[in-house]
């Protein structure tokens, strides 16, 4: 028995060695393939071929965009693949930031806007549906602050005007704009608010109020325009190094009331929110809706 064992345990050692044997053609072609580590490398290597960028196909609408945040923000969208209208009150602010970005190699155009005014808005979107096929994306970043002091002595013609163009525009823009979205099954839109709308600016009351109405029409939109899978989210910056906002940090004294009041750490600069924008128009962003963003460098936000 033992013998007749030891003879089959050959046999069988013999069968396996001459499977082997035929197999090592095989062993020796899979054996070639690269590593891992290799592999990797030429995955690398073929996805530096130009990647397909995030907004890619997007048509963007942007107000008040020719310096700022909003410039920064139109040259954000147009870089990560978006073809962008910017806006301005004036044609050769128009065309200076048009003619800049054109420069870089962007997809934009331009034409004059004052969202004050009811045909401006009208025009906007058409001229954006007309050079482009349709609107995916509004950033609504147009605002006036006309006053600067106690409360008390503003005026109604004062806030009318902070209403009108920083509550009111951005509300029936939005109502222009939704239909555009609609015929492109969906779209973002982000409203530009300001930290100003959490803790008022000092001398900037009506200002201030403006933008906590936009904080809360932000949340109001949100969930009536989901259903058409239009995303609604707002951007609340803080003290950022603009024209804009220059009576606030070029002055040392007034600088200091500002963050003390307000409890700046620092002064950002416009390119610090651009980021934040675009993130909010992709599809990274497809489950926010209602939020706004608070890009202040740590600043306390809370109603």
């Amino acid at each position: 028995m033992k013998n007749k064992a030891k003879v089959k345990g050959h046999s069988t050692a013999g069968l396996q060695i001459r499977v082997l044997m035929h197999r090592l053609p095989l062993l020796r072609s899979l054996l070639s393939l690269p590593s891992p580590v290799t592999g990797s490398c030429r995955m690398q290597s073929l996805g530096s071929q130009q990647p397909l960028k995030r907004l890619q196909g997007k048509v963007a609408l942007v107000t008040a965009s020719t310096e700022g945040i909003g410039l920064a923000v139109v040259r954000k969208l147009a870089e990560d693949g978006a073809s962008v209208m910017l806006s301005s009150r004036r044609q050769q602010n128009v065309d200076r930031a048009v003619k800049e970005l054109q420069q870089q190699g962007l997809d934009v155009e331009g034409t004059v806007c004052h969202v004050g005014k009811k045909e401006d808005r009208e025009r906007l979107v058409e001229t954006a549906v007309q050079r482009y096929g349709g609107i995916d994306i509004l950033v609504s970043n147009a605002a006036v602050n006309p006053f600067a002091g106690n409360i008390l002595d503003s005026t109604e013609e004062v806030w009318d005007k902070i209403l009108d163009v920083n509550v009111k525009a951005t509300f029936l823009l939005v109502k222009l704009v939704v239909p555009k979205m609609q015929e492109r099954g969906g779209g973002s839109i982000v409203i530009v608010s300001s930290l100003a709308g959490y803790t008022p600016f000092p001398s900037l009351g009506p200002y201030s109020v403006s933008k906590t109405a936009l904080l809360g029409l932000t949340k109001a939109l949100a969930p009536e325009l989901l259903p058409l899978n239009i995303r609604v989210n707002g951007l609340a910056p803080g003290l950022i190094r603009t024209k804009f906002s220059s009576a606030l940090w070029k002055d040392e004294s007034m600088a200091q009331t500002v963050k003390s009041v307000v409890g700046f750490n620092k002064i950002g600069e416009p390119e610090e929110c651009a980021g934040a924008v675009s993130f909010l128009c992709s599809s990274d962003a497809s489950y926010i809706t209602g939020e706004t963003i608070v890009v202040a460098g740590g600043t306390p936000s809370r109603l």
